[in-house]
């Protein structure tokens, strides 16, 4: 897909799979995980930068840059439109890197979509976190997935035992 096509399908709101290769720098990718949608910027030869927050462990990670694989985590990928982006391309590449080391994720006011948005938009806005706070009982069921996800991938879910 060429950069008119992607810009055409940028109009669009809902995330468009791409072949690896065919990420424009700038790209605001999205994969889903188990209960949430995770967000980062593809910023070339087959890397990302996200606010990897609680993606692998209870503790809040920084802002990193890691693989596409690795961002994927075994799930696909895709592309959201950002129509009303501000920064493109290199300019939003920029902007995340002078974030990349940063510790300050919050769940509701700095997490990986928030940073996405300011990297292209200019201030940081999370849909997720919009829609749970319209629909607490979503809200709810997002966040035990979440946790059911997290114990699983660590094996901690996996039953107990009596003594």
């Amino acid at each position: 897909m060429n950069a008119q096509d992607q810009q055409q399908a940028a109009r669009q709101s809902d995330p468009i799979a791409l072949a690896d290769d065919d990420y424009l720098p700038g790209a605001h990718l999205v994969t889903e995980r188990n209960g949430y949608i995770h967000h980062g910027i593809y910023v070339g030869h087959g890397r990302v930068i996200h606010y990897a927050g609680f993606c692998h462990t209870l503790h809040a990670a920084p802002v990193e840059e890691t693989s596409l694989e690795q961002f994927a985590h075994g799930h696909g990928v895709a592309v959201k439109p950002e129509p009303c982006a501000r920064y493109i391309g290199v300019e939003a590449v920029e902007r995340a890197r002078t974030r990349l080391g940063e510790s300050h994720y919050h769940l509701l006011t700095n997490n990986c979509e928030h940073f996405c948005t300011w990297c292209l938009l200019g201030e940081g806005r999370s849909e997720q976190v919009e829609t749970c706070l319209r629909h607490p009982r979503a809200a709810v069921h997002t966040v035990l997935r979440m946790v059911r996800a997290f114990l699983s991938s660590t094996g901690t879910g996996s039953g107990l035992h009596a003594a």
